[in-house]
C-alpha cells in the first residue's frame, strides 16, 4: 500500500511539473487542479509543489501577476491602438470551479473619458488632441466643432463600427478621430 501511494505521489509530481512546464498558465492550472484532491496529505503535498512551481515561473518570467486595477490602467492606455494579439493580454473571467471552468474572456473596453491636455488644428484642418493620459487623437472626418477644444475639456471617445472610433468634446457632436500615439 505503502509503495501504491509513493508510485501515485511521483506520478502526480511528474503531472504536475508537466502541466506547469507545458504553457506559462500550467503552473497556475496544476495549482487549482489541487482543490480536487481528497486526501488532506495529498492535497497539501500537492499544494506546496504546484505554488513552488508557480512561484518559480513568476520569478523566471514565465507568469506575470498584475491586480485588476493595474490590468484596466494598461486597457485604458491602449484604447486606440489595433494591436492583433492584445486580447491575449485581457484578462480572463472564470465561471465555475476546478480545471473544467469556462475562462471567458472579459468585456472590451468600448469608451473611455479623459481631459485634453492641449489641442492644435493640423495643416488639414482637423483637430490634434493630446490627452491627460498621453494619448494623441486626431479627427479624420472633415467636420467642424462649434467650441475649440481647450486645456481641460472633457474627451469621451467610443469605440465604433469596423474599428473607427467616435471622440466628442465637451460633450459636442462627435467627429471620427484614430489613435496617434
Amino acid at each position: 500500500m505503502l509503495r501504491a501511494f509513493g508510485l501515485a505521489f511521483l506520478v502526480g509530481v511528474f503531472c504536475i511539473s508537466a502541466a506547469a512546464a507545458a504553457s506559462p498558465t500550467g503552473a497556475l492550472e496544476a495549482l487549482l487542479d489541487c482543490r480536487a484532491l481528497k486526501g488532506d496529505a495529498e492535497r497539501l503535498a500537492c499544494f506546496d509543489r504546484a505554488s513552488a512551481a508557480l512561484a518559480q515561473a513568476e520569478a523566471g518570467g514565465a507568469v506575470v501577476v498584475m491586480d485588476r486595477a493595474k490590468v484596466e490602467a494598461v486597457r485604458r492606455q491602449a484604447f486606440g491602438f489595433s494591436i492583433p494579439s492584445i486580447a491575449d493580454l485581457m484578462p480572463r473571467v472564470r465561471t465555475g470551479a476546478g480545471s473544467a471552468a469556462a475562462a471567458e474572456p472579459e468585456p472590451s473596453l468600448r469608451q473611455i473619458e479623459a481631459s485634453v491636455a492641449s489641442a492644435r488644428l493640423g495643416r488639414d484642418g482637423k483637430w490634434v488632441l493630446t490627452l491627460d493620459n498621453g494619448a494623441v487623437w486626431r479627427q479624420t472626418d472633415t467636420e467642424s466643432l462649434r467650441r475649440e477644444p481647450r486645456p481641460g475639456s472633457r474627451v469621451v471617445i467610443k469605440a465604433a463600427a469596423l474599428g473607427s472610433y467616435l471622440m466628442s468634446v465637451d460633450g459636442q457632436r462627435s467627429v471620427r478621430a484614430r489613435r496617434e500615439e
